[in-house]
C-alpha cells in the first residue's frame, strides 16, 4: 500500500507553497498537505509555485518555477546558468542573506545532530565574508564535465545531464573559461583546470596534462609549496591564508610541541606549524592520497622533525602514542567514530578541526563531547559563496573534571 505522501504528490505536479526554513544541502523546506518538500531556488517566506521532481515515502523534492510573492533577499542571478547548472545553489539570494542562511544551517545541524545549542553555549556563529566581495571569480580548481557534443559544462543539480556553459562566474578569471568553452573536448569525460597563487594555469584532460606546469607553486605567507594540480588544495583563492591564520590562532602551538596533522594533504597546515613548534618540535602528517603524500615528501625533504605516514587515519594513528596537539581537515564525510577514538588516545591538549560540512562536524563534535572534549571555539568562513557549502574551524579541549 502506498503512503499518503506518495498519493498526495506526484512527479511533475505543480503546487503553490510558502517557503520555510533553509535546509542543509542547498534547499529550503516547504510543506503541502503535511508532506515535507525540499525546494531548490526558493527563499524563506516566499510564496511560490513549485514543480515536484521526485517523491519518496518520507520527502519530496521540487524546483521553484514561479515566484508569486518574492523575498526582499531575492536578486537577479549574475549568471545566466543559475537554476540549470548545478555549480551554484544560491545565486538568487543576496550575499548577506546567503551568509545568514549558512549560519542557520550550522546552528541547526549542531542542535539536531550534535545535540548542542550553540547560542545557549555562548557561540555567535556569523559566517565571515572573504574577498572577493561580490562572491565571484574565487574558485581556483574546476572539474568540468564534457557533453556528448564535446563541450565543457557542469552537471545539473541532482542530475547526470551535462549543462554546457560558455563561462563560469565563480571560476577564477585566470582560467579563461570562455576560451575553453570554444574548444572541442571529444573523447574526454573530464577537463580539470587549476590556477595557482603564483598565476600558473594547469589544464588536464582525464588525468593527462595538456597545458601548463605539472607542478604548481602555491605561496601561503612565507611558505612556498610545489604541488601536483590533481592534489587536494583549498579551492577558494583566499582559503589557504585565511584557514592557516585561523588554525594557528586556535591551536596555540609552542616550541617543542608534537603536532599531528591528520588528512594532511600536501602539508598546507604542517608547513605553517613547523615554524611554531621550532627545531625542538615535531609534526607528523597522515594522508591516504598517494599524489598528496608524494608532494608532501618533496616539500618536507630534509626536514628531520617531520614524519609522513601514508594510509587511512584510523589505521595509522595507533603508530603515534602521544601528541600535544591535533589538527585535522577531513573530507566532507568527516573523521568518524573510529578515527576520533584513536585521536583522543594520544591525549592532546587541543584539537582543531577544519570542516567543509557542518553535518559531519556536528556529528564528530558529539563524539568528541562524549569522549570528554568540549567545544570551546567555532567560526565559519564563506569560502564557497553562491553555493550551499560552508567552511568551519572548531576547537576542542579536554573538559575539566
Amino acid at each position: 500500500m502506498e503512503s499518503n505522501a506518495q498519493e498526495r504528490l506526484k512527479v511533475g505536479q505543480v503546487v503553490q507553497v510558502e517557503i520555510g526554513s533553509v535546509a542543509h544541502g542547498g534547499h529550503f523546506v516547504a510543506r503541502y498537505n503535511g508532506q515535507v518538500i525540499f525546494v531548490r531556488h526558493g527563499i524563506t517566506s516566499e510564496i511560490a509555485n513549485i514543480k515536484i521532481t521526485s517523491v519518496s515515502s518520507k520527502i519530496a523534492h521540487a524546483d521553484l518555477i514561479e515566484v508569486v510573492q518574492a523575498s526582499p533577499n531575492r536578486v537577479n542571478p549574475p549568471c545566466s546558468y543559475a537554476g540549470s547548472c548545478g555549480g551554484c545553489d544560491f545565486q538568487h539570494i543576496n550575499l548577506v542573506a546567503q551568509r545568514s542562511f549558512k549560519s542557520e544551517i550550522i546552528k541547526e545541524q549542531f542542535l539536531r545532530i550534535g545535540k548542542m545549542d550553540l547560542v545557549a553555549l555562548g557561540f555567535e556563529v556569523n559566517v565571515k565574508a572573504v574577498e572577493p566581495a561580490d562572491g565571484l571569480h574565487w574558485r581556483t580548481r574546476m572539474d568540468f564535465a564534457v557533453s556528448s557534443n564535446g563541450r565543457i559544462g557542469l552537471f545539473g543539480a541532482r542530475s547526470n545531464e551535462v549543462v554546457e556553459i560558455k563561462d563560469c562566474l565563480i571560476a577564477d578569471s585566470r582560467m579563461n573559461v570562455s576560451e575553453l568553452a570554444t574548444r572541442e573536448w571529444k573523447s574526454d569525460p573530464r577537463v580539470e583546470v587549476a590556477v595557482s597563487s603564483t598565476n600558473e594555469v594547469s589544464i588536464t584532460r582525464s588525468g593527462r596534462s595538456i597545458s601548463g606546469p605539472t607542478q604548481l607553486v602555491e605561496q601561503v605567507g612565507p611558505n612556498s609549496l610545489k604541488i601536483s594540480p590533481s592534489a587536494f588544495w583549498q579551492s577558494h583563492k583566499a582559503a589557504p591564508v585565511e584557514l592557516v591564520k585561523a588554525c594557528l590562532l586556535q591551536i596555540g602551538a609552542k616550541p617543542g610541541d608534537h603536532v599531528l596533522d591528520l588528512y594532511s594533504g600536501v602539508g598546507l597546515f604542517a608547513s605553517a606549524l613547523l615554524k611554531e613548534v621550532g627545531e625542538r618540535g615535531f609534526v607528523t602528517l597522515i594522508e591516504s592520497d598517494k599524489t598528496a603524500v608524494a608532494d608532501a615528501r618533496r616539500i618536507f625533504s630534509g626536514k628531520e622533525n617531520v614524519k609522513i605516514l601514508q594510509g587511512l587515519v584510523a589505521q595509522q594513528l595507533p603508530i603515534v602514542k602521544k601528541a600535544d596537539l591535533i589538527l585535522l581537515d577531513p573530507p566532507r564525510t568527516g573523521a568518524g567514530d573510529v578515527a576520533i577514538k584513536q585521536m583522543i588516545k594520544s591525549k592532546p591538549r587541543k584539537i582543531v578541526y577544519v570542516a567543509c560540512d557542518p553535518a559531519a562536524l556536528a556529528r564528530d563534535a558529539k563524539i568528541l563531547a562524549d569522549a570528554g572534549y568540549k567545544l570551546d571555539h567555532i567560526e565559519a568562513f564563506d569560502l564557497f559563496p553562491m553555493t550551499q557549502h560552508i567552511e568551519c574551524v572548531a576547537g576542542f579541549s579536554p573538559a575539566k573534571r
